[in-house]
């Protein structure tokens, strides 16, 4: 029963605590992508840039009359090359892939919440302390700064995927996976939006850090008061509520979860097909989250602020168009137009082949700044297909250990995160048109060839190694019963 004061708090909130959970995951992953994706606009201003020409030379547009006449000391900053700056923004990743899986083990063994709301907070720490590690330590205190920040970081989405295993019925959750989920692509629409918009109104790219540091924090506070593991350990949680989820999903028992068939999972080829698929998306959707807006500024010559609302651009077409192809291919599987596997695949090509071509186009369009941002945001829409293709694709394969699968998976396509800005920044020394160009047609072909692989191999159906030891003996023990069966009718 509840104490009074928990019964108040009960009353207090209007919405059930299943929903708040998904609520606060939701700005929990806005919020990481936010002090993820901020430098990624901020380094545009923080290094130091050669006076802009009003004419185009080299493979460069035209910069804009104002940014022309603007005086020098808004090109000073760091000396910091581009294969520098490249290091830089793929520094994040290497903390990232190292704790994912751990992570994912720790939520499921001890529970979401703290494995989320530490990890959150010490990203949230380390960006507060950006600009003074900058000014300290210069790119190399940067560099070490990212990855302690990939680190925190790494446990997000395992941390998550075990919260709602505790809070979600079935019947619930889609509706809730799409909205907490969905907190990526609106973390990338603000980070990319309002860093613009605050470099721009302040004058200096200290003030980003400090203020999506600070929201951070402030989300960690929340968190903590208002989100538990599960609906047993909540403090004020109704009485009809939690009565009603221990119906939908059962006691969640605190017990080590049956041994993961780690031999078959490795052995598995459908498995490496995804994973292959998730390299592909991966190294093309870091190549624009990461580098589209050096492109923007480098190339099209693009004032801070119009880069910061037109990179955003792109996340809010990919988030819509997201859920316009989950849709859609729910419904084509469920009418039997296509079985599960050759949706799959159908979608996961759309969303390979179709943002790969869209770049090569955008980057042949010269400085015609309009088509540019519409292929470039057409090419991220298309990219919304991946979700109802491969990203759901590990839930196909095994259901019990889907968790562990997509830990696998995440972590090794978040290699390309490493690989994609420090390619760019190799790649592309004096940020011109033809050095792009190269950058377009690498990331197309390791869309078709990845996707090539996700087609010939990839599947929809469970696999084998899916059942635990206890659903294989009852298994067993019922294909048995049905034989002793037969036999003595016999």
């Amino acid at each position: 029963m509840l104490t009074g004061w928990q019964l108040l708090l009960s009353k207090f909130f209007i919405i059930p605590q299943r929903w708040v959970m998904a609520i606060m995951g939701f700005l929990a992953v806005a919020n990481a992508y936010t002090m993820r994706v901020c430098l990624n606009i901020a380094i545009t201003q923080m290094v130091r840039r050669h006076a802009p020409s009003s004419a185009y030379e080299d493979g460069s547009c035209p910069a804009e009359v104002e940014e022309a006449l603007s005086d020098a000391s808004e090109i000073s900053g760091y000396n910091w090359d581009e294969e520098t700056q490249g290091i830089i923004l793929s520094a994040f990743y290497y903390g990232y892939i190292v704790t994912h899986l751990p992570g994912g083990m720790l939520a499921e063994r001890f529970g979401g919440k703290y494995s989320l709301g530490f990890g959150v907070l010490s990203t949230a720490i380390f960006t507060l302390l950006t600009p003074w590690t900058v000014n300290i330590g210069g790119a190399t205190g940067l560099i070490i700064l990212r990855v302690l920040e990939g680190l925190g970081e790494g446990t997000t989405f395992p941390a998550l995927n075990a919260m709602l295993a505790r809070w979600a019925p079935v019947s619930e959750r889609g509706r809730m996976g799409s909205l907490v989920f969905g907190g990526a692509q609106i973390g990338n629409i603000a980070g990319t939006y309002f860093s613009g918009l605050v470099i721009k109104e302040t004058g200096d790219w200290e003030s980003v850090f400090y203020l999506f540091g600070s929201i951070g924090i402030l989300w960690f506070i929340l968190w903590a008061l208002l989100c538990y593991n599960d609906p047993e350990s909540h403090p004020y949680i109704s009485d009809k509520e939690k009565k009603y989820l221990e119906e939908a999903l059962g006691r969640h028992r605190n017990s080590q979860p049956s041994a993961i068939p780690w031999k078959a999972i490795f052995m598995s080829v459908p498995l490496w097909a995804l994973v292959c698929a998730q390299i592909g998306h991966d190294y093309g959707y870091f190549t624009m989250v990461t580098d589209l807006p050096k492109y923007m500024t480098g190339v099209l010559k693009f004032d801070i602020h119009r880069t910061g609302t037109l990179a955003a651009l792109p996340y809010i077409v990919m988030w819509i168009s997201s859920i316009i192809f989950g849709w859609l291919c729910d419904k084509i599987v469920k009418r039997q137009w296509m079985t599960v596997t050759n949706a799959r695949k159908t979608f996961t090509t759309i969303a390979s082949v179709g943002p790969g071509i869209c770049m090569i186009l955008a980057s042949y369009s010269g400085c015609n700044t309009e088509a540019v941002v519409i292929l470039f945001t057409a090419s991220m829409g298309l990219m919304g297909a991946f979700y109802p293709g491969m990203k759901v694709n590990a839930l196909d394969l095994s259901s019990n250990y889907a968790g562990t699968i997509m830990a696998i998976v995440n972590g090794i396509g978040a290699i390309t995160g490493i690989i994609a800005p420090f390619l760019v920044g190799l790649l592309t020394p004096d940020s011109t048109l033809v050095q792009w160009r190269l950058v377009f047609w690498i990331t197309l072909a390791v869309f078709i060839v990845t996707n090539l692989v996700f087609v010939a191999w990839a599947s929809g159906d469970e696999q084998w190694w899916n059942s635990t030891p206890q659903e294989a003996r009852k298994q067993t023990d019922a294909s048995g019963s049905v034989n002793t069966e037969v036999k003595t009718q016999a």
